[in-house]
């Protein structure tokens, strides 16, 4: 077979959009998924006449093209990407590939949690200003695929470290950095310094003409910033006034945002999303809206309009006065920590899934102040007993959603909150986290 220019790994959404955008700008492609490939995706990719394998990787095609543009799911470890790096082919990632083919102005977000929220949170405040914006990155249609059909004239997209591991020429106009805390550890050698560094990338290629928004109070960021010269624009949010030009709380009833002298405040019982982290989240889309020139009184028409996303910090439905809230995404101790921080009556908690190292000590203040049971929702739950055994007894383990919400349901009495707030991976029950929070969903509409 001929040898490709460039060799798409992975058949999901950022390879597809990968392989079409190459497609379009004159590249002869070759995409290779080890898995199966979805049937909308192999009409797409056929519709393109885009040439594709799945279920295998035919090594001597892929290591023989110019270039690998990797989906974020693949690891660097595995024995195709080490051995194109041997052999000195360049591999990166959908967004850097994408970066190079349009001028679009560009809001990059990351961080460990309420990445997409702020992401979506942030696309909707540029709609509704009547910009024409992609919301891009990790969330909706890829990044790629809106560069190769529409190509708007500014993207907000959300970045996974995974990404920006992959990422060197392409360059932020706002770079945004929501938190760092430990997660996917076991992709940078249970080292989290490397998963700092990664996270930092979003900065990287940044000239004093750009801008840098961050959390002020994350001792990481903090710690972090010190070490290095960033030369672009520094818009710090935090919880307390600290320097001119950034967000923060007044009396802890009011958001404030300072761009250049310009003050924006809001009651911040009027925002529509709740909880001290969402604050902070919507601190960071503010200031983004706020550098270019989105008017205040669109940005807080949308910071009070704005619904938030599928499976994190959804309410579902009340049942026999029990409130059923699904936050199927929370899969790391943090998101977890932050779910039930925010609520304010007597949690069933249902935990559990693929753990990923977790630390759950960093939650037994939370569960002893605030959880009244626990149901645990996954094939192996040792870690969840010893931490939380001695503090809640009686743990019940549960491997389907139907039995851990009837078990919830049982359990709960009115006024009780069930939160599905998982703090692990899904893949041990479900194909991924949307499946894990629709099968929570159907189950509590069962009841």
């Amino acid at each position: 077979m001929i040898s490709p220019d460039i060799a798409v790994l992975g058949g999901g959404e950022s390879g597809v959009g990968a392989a079409i955008l190459a497609k379009k700008k004159g590249f002869d492609v070759w995409l290779s998924d080890i898995g199966t490939i979805n049937e909308k995706y192999k009409n797409v990719l056929s519709n393109y006449g885009i040439r594709w394998e799945e279920k295998q990787h035919s090594k001597k095609l892929i290591l023989s093209a110019g270039q690998i543009i990797k989906s974020p799911g693949i690891p660097d470890h595995v024995e195709i990407i080490k051995m194109a790096h041997e052999l000195s082919i360049p591999v990166i990632s959908e967004i850097e590939f994408a970066g190079r083919y349009t001028d679009a102005f560009k809001i990059c977000i990351t961080g460990s949690n309420g990445k997409t929220t702020t992401t979506l949170l942030t696309g909707h405040i540029l709609k509704n200003a009547g910009y024409n914006v992609g919301v891009a990155g990790n969330v909706g249609q890829s990044f790629a695929w809106q560069v190769a059909e529409k190509d708007h004239d500014y993207y907000v997209l959300e970045i996974s470290s995974f990404q920006l591991d992959g990422m060197y020429d392409f360059k932020a106009d706002v770079a945004v950095l929501l938190n760092i805390t430990p997660d996917h550890l076991d992709r940078y050698d249970n080292q989290f310094e490397n998963y700092v560094q990664s996270k930092f990338r979003i900065v990287q290629n940044q000239t004093a003409a750009d801008h840098f928004v961050y959390f002020q109070d994350d001792p990481v960021i903090a710690g972090q910033i010190k070490k290095m010269n960033i030369p672009s624009h520094l818009y710090p949010f935090s919880g307390n006034q600290n320097g001119n030009d950034g967000a923060w709380f007044k009396n802890e009833k009011t958001l404030v945002i300072n761009i250049n002298s310009e003050i924006f405040e809001m009651e911040i019982k009027d925002l529509a999303l709740t909880g001290r982290h969402n604050i902070y989240n919507s601190m960071a889309s503010g200031i983004s809206a706020r550098l270019i020139d989105i008017r205040k009184e669109v940005i807080k028409q949308s910071l009070a309009d704005f619904e938030n996303i599928e499976h994190r910090l959804e309410h579902v439905s009340v049942v026999r006065g029990i409130d059923f809230i699904n936050d199927s995404k929370a899969t790391n101790i943090n998101s977890a920590w932050y779910a039930l921080e925010s609520v304010n009556k007597p949690v069933i908690w249902i935990v559990g899934g693929m753990d990923k190292g977790n630390d759950y000590s960093q939650l037994t203040e939370l569960v002893k102040n605030k959880v009244k049971a626990i149901v645990c929702l996954g094939k192996d739950n040792t870690r969840i007993l010893e931490a939380f055994g001695n503090i809640i007894p009686g743990i019940i383990e549960t491997t389907s959603a139907e039995d851990a919400v009837k078990t919830a349901y049982y359990l709960g009495q009115k006024g009780d909150v069930v939160l599905l707030s998982p703090a692990c991976a899904s893949f041990d029950l479900f194909e991924n986290f949307e499946d894990r929070g629709q099968q929570f969903k159907k189950a509590v509409f069962d009841l």
